[in-house]
């Protein structure tokens, strides 16, 4: 039988397939003009809801998943590095497509695209919203409309982030694991290659120390409303979100794993799980004086999808919250860079 087990390792959420994805703390961009890449400032810490019954709401504990801190209008991306074989894996905003703008779905489907291909896509920053770029995903609360979800539905209802993954068929996998297989080979030889996006990632700031345990955690008062966090968009960044060239058939029908990623503000995280969430995100000018990288990535041989209609007339945050006035430090040429599974608790799904 398939194992449908999402598991967290570490700060990764593992799900079927051998999928890897992490959630990565990093610097918001200013809402005009388009910028490369930020880098990493650290990974979002990660906990399985389940494991806090009296103290998440009770309609987290019916949709299941996993949650994470976040502050308002800190920005995020995924990273997808540690995935071990081909994959399809459908990213949601609030049960809106981040690819497609199109709402939620359990199939794939390819006009227009509502997933990325893994391991080509390395990492996705925001909504597809351009020919090669994306916006960055920045959080905010339910309630204002300023969500992806708010202004493609007209409704705030799911908030979070949602992912569902699909494997390729026996086939064409064991087709791309001689294929892989006979690449090794010709590899071995070679020397390994240095730097690029890995190691530079290495360089990037991260919070100071890991979680630290709160004095207790207050229990959820009954009837209480979830305090939940969706995702709007922020600045544009130069970024292309790979057309699949596989066949369809290629990829199986049902989905072999999905979870639920609830938002939690800093003071909710601290009261459920009892630990201190991270530092505030890291002061732009103070960054770009410090010299750390910034990155372009492009991959020729990938054809970029088009933007959909719903995803081009998402506005910013900016303009539901107000202009961001902090000063922004354009990185100098030289800090661009151009870039060319332990076993866990099982996390349980819901009703979503």
């Amino acid at each position: 039988m398939t194992d449908t087990t999402v598991r967290i390792d570490g700060t990764t959420l593992r799900l079927p397939g051998g999928v890897a994805v992490r959630f990565v703390r990093t610097l918001r961009l200013p809402e005009t003009g388009t910028h490369p890449l930020p880098p990493g400032l650290g990974e979002f810490p990660v906990r399985r809801v389940r494991d806090y019954p009296g103290t998440v709401p009770e309609q987290w504990r019916a949709r299941g998943g996993v949650m994470l801190p976040v502050y308002l209008r800190e920005a995020m991306w995924l990273s997808f590095s540690g995935t071990r074989e081909p994959a399809a894996l459908q990213v949601g905003v609030g049960k809106v497509c981040a690819v497609s703008g199109l709402p939620w779905s359990d199939r794939l489907a390819r006009d227009p695209q509502n997933y990325v291909v893994l391991p080509r896509q390395p990492w996705l920053d925001g909504i597809n919203s351009g020919k090669g770029t994306v916006r960055q995903f920045v959080a905010v609360p339910l309630g204002l409309g300023a969500t992806v979800e708010g202004q493609v539905t007209g409704e705030e209802v799911w908030g979070g982030v949602q992912l569902q993954s699909f494997a390729l068929n026996d086939g064409p996998l064991a087709r791309w694991r001689e294929e892989e297989r006979r690449r090794a080979e010709r590899a071995r030889a070679m020397p390994p290659p240095s730097g690029g996006y890995g190691a530079a990632m290495s360089m990037a700031a991260a919070p100071p120390g890991g979680p630290v345990p709160a004095p207790a955690s207050a229990p959820m008062a009954p009837g209480r409303a979830a305090a939940a966090m969706g995702l709007g968009v922020g600045g544009s960044m130069r970024q292309e979100v790979y057309r699949d060239d596989r066949p369809p058939s290629d990829w199986a029908e049902l989905p072999a794993g999905r979870v639920f990623v609830h938002l939690v503000t800093p003071p909710e995280w601290r009261r459920i799980t009892g630990e201190a969430p991270p530092p505030s995100p890291v002061d732009r000018a103070a960054y770009t004086r410090a010299g750390l990288p910034w990155f372009d990535y492009y991959d020729q041989d990938a054809g970029d999808l088009a933007p959909t209609d719903p995803l081009q007339q998402v506005k910013p945050v900016g303009d539901w919250l107000g202009d961001d006035h902090a000063p922004w430090h354009q990185p100098v040429p030289p800090q661009v860079h151009p870039l060319g599974d332990a076993p866990g608790k099982p996390v349980q799904d819901g009703d979503w």
